[in-house]
């Protein structure tokens, strides 16, 4: 039985996440991670074979984190609580994970997307579509499908927790905890607002 690779997979997404969150997309190389761990370059060729396969594998470990966590609180039974809890999620997650979430706030496009193998755009596009799927049975739930009230729960859950956590992270500063309880008031607003 050989014994584990000192420089794994994990090892190496983890160095490219802080690699990003201090110097954005174009510090990811794979000499860089590579001298993060500590690595012979070699390592990190023999995981990834070239860096849009590094930043792809990146994207889609970082975003199937996140989106693990969302998932859970919107499919919460009763769509009052997953859009309060949704909101609260994300800012949460972000304040916990501050070098993945930069991850997410830099983009697919900024992480060299089209650049991709077709089944990393695959395995993103399966990501992307839990999350639509659920945030569309979500709306559904709230009994109102029309045009405002799918703005109003898309603003709850997506853009509103979205804004706080760009705001703090491109200002380098570190997500507050009042931060999620902003996001909660704010969607138990909007949902009031419907009332």
């Amino acid at each position: 039985m050989g014994r584990p690779p000192k420089h794994d997979a994990d090892r190496l997404l983890d160095a490219a996440a802080e690699l990003l969150a201090e110097g954005g997309p174009a510090a990811v190389t794979m000499s860089a991670v590579a001298k993060a761990v500590g690595a012979p370059s070699g390592s990190v060729y023999h995981r990834f074979p070239d860096r849009p396969a590094l930043l792809a594998a990146l994207w889609s470990r970082t975003l199937r984190h996140f989106h693990d966590e969302l998932l859970a609180v919107l499919t919460i039974e009763n769509p009052e609580e997953a859009i309060r809890r949704s909101a609260r999620a994300t800012l949460d997650w972000a304040r916990r994970n501050p070098r993945e979430a930069a991850v997410l706030l830099a983009g697919a496009r900024e992480l060299g997307e089209r650049d991709w193998s077709r089944q990393a755009h695959k395995d993103t596009a399966l990501l992307d579509a839990a999350i639509q799927d659920a945030l569309t049975e979500l709306i559904a739930r709230t009994g109102d499908t029309g045009a405002a009230a799918t703005d109003r729960v898309l603003l709850a859950v997506v853009d509103l927790p979205y804004a706080l956590v760009r705001r703090y992270l491109r200002a380098g500063q570190q997500i507050p905890r009042h931060a999620a309880d902003l996001a909660e008031q704010a969607a138990a607003a909007l949902l009031g607002a419907a009332d």
